[in-house]
């Protein structure tokens, strides 16, 4: 089961158990539905506690049900029975709290969070909002200003600026969620601590003030995407509607228009070209290597000897006896003594046939903004190639795997060459060509690179993407 209830003493706790994130399935949603009814239903329970199992609370929605028609029941529907529990109901908090995660929350009557937890409605960067009352009841907590920038931005909170924005209503030093949250519902089944139902709470003031800096910002920043100018439009709608149902209807058909839009859609092939570029097909078992020599000097480096100790990882500034991998800087001198792999670490802009490179078997191209790395196999085995890559990811750098040859360095090479104006243009064209003979192990990678290290505009989803999208138009 990925919800159950049990009591503790007079306190019902309402438990999620969904690994590795406790995302909100279709079992989660319905589980929550019939623990609550559980709880209601235990005269011997006085009040009501939700948390979840492992490293975080619920950190939103399940990934693998995107794309596919809704299953009942909804989390609107959800929310709105947590927030009608008729006994007091506890949000116990800790690691993350983001998107329906955080609505889950907001649905509760108090919320306490353990130190260091996060809370956010970080939707907008998937081209969405918060479909299920994020946007009405949160800004009755933290007021339009604060609602708008936390929205539109996406980003996540801290739990001290939580607790001074009104979101949550404590921070414990509880060791675990269930102390958090049995201490927090004796406290306020004590009366010591008052609870909150967010969505009986009244409107925002208006602040037209806030609305219109906000669309200013957007006009300026990004004036092309979609989702941020709904948000505004939901959160305005908090504020008019004349109960907090009518502004759910409305958040809801401003949801569903995002849903439609091409944008979400491109955006969310992005969040799943990100989340394994760094594995090379067909190879399983491989671990990173955990001796490494760093030879010359870099300032990559540094932001690797940084990571090193928390990821496990040895580093040396000169091969001995242990060295798995070595990781060459440009014009470093190749001689390790140390028969174990190489890679050559080179810059975009630099020669593409560094001196360093000619007989390594593996080569790491840095992005110019640093944000992203290419590593290529030239020569070396797949597991090779896979255990480096853990390595480089284990101490903290973006890599996507390839083989052959460089896509970022086409990809560099196109846009010097092309007008400005072609720039996008030259991308897609590039992107066809280079999936074609194979050098990406997946087409979503070029779709990530040029995003990632080239700018290529993150709500088309990618040139290559868009080159197809545009093919696929042009044969209908």
């Amino acid at each position: 089961m990925s919800v159950h209830y049990q009591r503790h003493g007079d306190i019902g706790v309402i438990q999620i158990a969904n690994p590795p994130v406790n995302a909100l399935g279709q079992a989660v949603r319905s589980g929550l539905v019939n623990a609550l009814k559980e709880g209601i239903a235990d005269t011997d329970a006085k009040a009501l506690v939700v948390l979840a199992d492992g490293r975080t609370f619920i950190a939103g929605a399940d990934i693998r049900e995107f794309g596919k028609p809704p299953q009942a029941p909804l989390l609107p529907d959800v929310i709105t029975h947590l927030e009608a529990c008729p006994k007091p109901l506890i949000a116990a908090l800790h690691g993350t709290a983001l998107g329906g995660g955080l609505e889950v929350a907001l649905g509760c009557h108090y919320r306490i969070a353990l130190t260091g937890t996060r809370v956010g409605l970080p939707e907008v960067k998937l081209g969405l909002l918060p479909g299920a009352g994020g946007t009405q009841r949160l800004p009755r907590l933290v007021g339009v200003e604060r609602a708008l920038e936390m929205i539109t931005s996406g980003r996540f909170v801290e739990a001290e600026e939580a607790l001074e924005a009104g979101i949550i209503d404590a921070i414990s030093d509880a060791n675990t969620p269930l102390e958090a949250g049995l201490a927090a519902a004796q406290e306020v089944l004590a009366g010591t601590q008052t609870p909150r139902i967010t969505g009986q709470l009244p409107a925002p003031a208006a602040d037209s003030q806030a609305i219109t800096k906000t669309l200013e910002h957007l006009n300026q920043q990004s004036p092309e995407l979609f989702s941020p100018f709904r948000i505004v439009e939901a959160i305005q709608a908090c504020v008019d509607a004349e109960s907090l149902e009518a502004g759910l209807r409305r958040e809801r058909e401003l949801f569903l228009a995002c849903m439609d839009s091409p944008q979400r859609a491109g955006l969310i092939h992005l969040f799943f070209a990100a989340r394994s570029p760094h594995l090379v097909p067909d190879v399983e078992k491989a671990s990173a290597f955990k001796h490494v020599a760093l030879i010359g000097e870099h300032p990559l480096f540094e932001r690797l000897q940084k990571a090193a100790q928390k990821a496990g990882i040895s580093l040396t500034s000169t091969p001995d006896e242990a060295t798995e991998l070595c990781l060459l800087a440009p014009n470093a001198p190749r001689d390790s003594g140390k028969a174990c792999p190489v890679i050559a670490l080179e810059e975009i802009g630099a020669g593409s046939d560094s001196a360093c490179s000619k007989d390594s078997a593996l080569s790491l191209i840095i992005a110019e903004n640093g944000h992203i790395a290419e590593l290529i196999n030239v020569s070396a085995e797949p597991l090779i190639q896979q255990r480096a890559a853990l390595t480089l990811k284990a101490l903290r750098l973006n890599i996507v795997v390839s083989q052959q040859k460089s896509m970022l360095r086409a990809m560099h090479a196109a846009i010097q060459q092309a007008p400005t104006s072609e720039r996008q243009s030259a991308l897609e064209q590039l992107s066809v060509n280079m999936a074609k003979q194979g050098f990406c192990y997946r087409e979503s990678d070029l779709d990530l690179l040029a995003v990632e290290a080239f700018g290529y505009p993150r709500h088309l989803g990618g040139p290559h993407r868009q080159a197809t999208l545009s093919t696929a138009a042009q044969d209908v």
